[in-house]
């Protein structure tokens, strides 16, 4: 394996590994803040669906930053 082909299967994986993160990361944090603010207040799964609504809405603003800037079209 050459070395640029090495090094563009790293650049790839290390993209994979973000976007995985991008999108499970925030979404995690807002289904388990939800549930936390849902227990304390006893108003279950009104907070339970808003942090989903708020981690799937991040996650996705972060991944198409991070698209754009793997794609050199960041302004």
């Amino acid at each position: 394996m050459s070395r640029k082909s090495q090094k563009s299967l790293v650049r790839a994986m290390a993209l994979m590994t973000s976007i995985v993160s991008y999108l499970v990361g925030p979404i995690l944090v807002g289904v388990f803040g939800g549930r936390w603010i849902d227990g304390y207040l006893q108003t279950e799964p009104i907070f339970l669906i808003a942090g989903l609504l708020v981690g799937l809405a991040a996650g996705v603003y972060g991944l198409a930053r991070l698209i754009g800037e793997f794609l050199g079209e960041d302004e």
